[in-house]
């Protein structure tokens, strides 16, 4: 079986027996935003907080 299969079984049989569709569609949603944000940690894309402040004030006009 695949990592990806091994880590989305993984995750699948983690979740609480009575867990809706949209629950589980959830967790797995979240665990790739996790590794997405994770592997841009890694590549160097990242900005800084007073960076992400400027955008947000710009935004929020």
């Amino acid at each position: 079986m695949s990592i990806v299969k091994e880590k989305l079984t993984e995750i699948i049989e983690s979740q609480p027996e009575d867990s809706s569709y949209d629950e589980i569609l959830r967790e797995l949603a979240f665990e790739r935003m996790i590794d997405r944000g994770l592997s841009d940690v890694r590549k160097g894309c990242v900005i800084s907080n007073k960076e992400m402040e400027s955008k947000l004030r710009l935004w929020l006009k």
